[in-house]
């Protein structure tokens, strides 16, 4: 079972200098917490539910180091309540036994409150989370589970039921600055007696660049600090270049498996459908720079290809093919050029959207069922062989061959009677299309 992640906050960093700058630093009240104030405001309900100590069974969910954990032991200082910690990915329901045990002996030699705290809750199994039910539903533990996943598609529904659920977003870079002016005041836990002048620059520069990420950014700063020799007046000047050593590149805040993953394809094929290139350009970099699989990317243009151009362009496909294949044998960082080729490609060809007809078509026969084929377009050799045996005309007769009349058409009808009149196809005028379109209406203008 996990123990306290917060345990070693009761040694000072005076006796145990290894503890990271972001731990000793970590809020041990409501006061001192940062960021989140679209529910920790004092009018919030959240915030009055801990000042009260009547919180109820929470989930907050948001991408990783938006707090989560830290907040949650927040609330148990601030409702003097037992906090023990379960970690989803180690502990199962073996430990959450255990954990419901020592909580009976707290709750009836101490009167407390027990606070459960599950970290990556969404790695629970449904028996698993359903394991937590009745603990719940008795007052036994008030739990408080943290995840960057979607509850809503991961928790399973009575767990939701049974608590409120509360969005984090990452920390802006007001907020990391006021975390680094706090590192520098503070004496005790933070860097007050390193003497420390840091340059706007740099404050703002690690601000900038850590994400929204406060481990990133007060572990560089602590970096920052201790590599930088005091001068003669005993204060050690920390610049831009020291805090660029430190924390030397952008990071980038994203989950190829959470929610971010999902919002920035949206954007990336929404803006690609609207023909914004420059969008379309952005939300690609956005996504390969924060870590997505390029495979991905092209799989994904492959689909749009024939989604959002199709017969408006339907050389597209094969350009986008090409460039996959192309970007396969090449690799990064040279594939940058492949995938902007194929998005720029796409955002700029015209749109057709009617290949989408199958899903009508396939919607229309899970309703009503499929019809026989009509008898002139069954096989010939099975007719012939029927009519034989049967001494019948053979159907196949009847069908007459496209290609024996002029321009390769004749009237004949091709689904069966009672749906012959029915089209779902709607061509656009777009592109390409544009010409098929007008051949299909000049034909049906003849069947008429």
């Amino acid at each position: 079972m996990s123990g306290n992640l917060f345990d070693q906050q009761s040694t000072s960093p005076r006796e145990s200098a290894h503890i990271p700058l972001a731990t000793r630093m970590r809020p041990k009240s409501l006061d001192e917490f940062i960021g989140q104030e679209h529910i920790l405001k004092p009018d919030d309900l959240l915030y009055k539910m801990i000042k009260n100590s009547v919180l109820n069974s929470v989930i907050f969910y948001g991408p990783p180091s938006s707090g989560k954990t830290t907040l949650a032991f927040v609330i148990s200082k601030e409702m003097n309540a037992d906090f023990v910690t379960l970690n989803a990915v180690l502990d199962g329901v073996k430990d959450l036994k255990e954990v419901v045990k020592k909580a009976e002996y707290t709750t009836r030699m101490q009167g407390k409150q027990v606070i459960l705290f599950v970290d990556e809750i969404h790695r629970w199994n449904k028996a698993q989370q359903d394991a937590l039910l009745p603990h719940l539903e008795s007052g036994l533990l008030t739990l408080i589970g943290a995840t960057t996943e979607n509850p809503f598609y991961s928790l399973v529904g009575p767990l939701l039921s049974r608590c409120q659920l509360f969005e984090m977003h990452s920390f802006n870079a007001d907020d990391l600055e006021e975390m680094i002016q706090r590192a520098l005041e503070n004496d005790e836990d933070g860097l007050g007696s390193f003497n420390v002048d840091l340059s706007l620059d740099a404050r703002r520069y690690l601000a900038e660049y850590a994400g929204g990420d406060i481990r990133s950014v007060l572990n560089a700063l602590e970096v920052a600090v201790k590599t930088t020799d005091p001068n003669e007046e005993g204060v050690r000047e920390v610049k831009k270049e020291q805090a660029k050593a430190c924390l030397n590149r952008r990071i980038f805040r994203y989950d190829r498996t959470g929610d971010e993953h999902y919002h920035f394809a949206s954007a990336f094929i929404k803006s690609m459908r609207g023909s914004d290139v420059d969008a379309s350009l952005y939300w690609l970099s956005a996504m390969i720079q924060s870590g997505e699989d390029p495979t991905f990317v092209f799989r994904r243009l492959l689909i749009f290809c024939s989604e959002d151009i199709g017969m408006a362009d339907s050389n597209v496909l094969s350009v986008v093919n090409n460039l996959y294949r192309a970007f396969e044998k090449v690799g990064m960082p040279e594939g940058w050029y492949f995938l902007s080729h194929a998005v720029i490609h796409c955002a700029l060809a015209p749109k057709s959207n009617s290949a989408a007809a199958i899903f009508q078509i396939s919607a229309e026969q899970r309703a009503n069922g499929i019809l026989p084929v009509p008898e002139h377009l069954r096989d010939k050799t099975a007719n012939k062989k029927k009519s034989k045996y049967t001494g019948s005309d053979n159907p196949s007769e009847d069908y007459k061959y496209p290609h024996s009349f002029p321009n390769h058409w004749v009237e004949q009808h091709y689904l069966p009677d009672s749906i012959r009149k029915k089209s779902w196809f709607s061509g656009g005028k777009e592109g390409f299309e544009k010409r098929y379109v007008e051949r299909l209406e000049k034909l049906r203008k003849k069947g008429e």
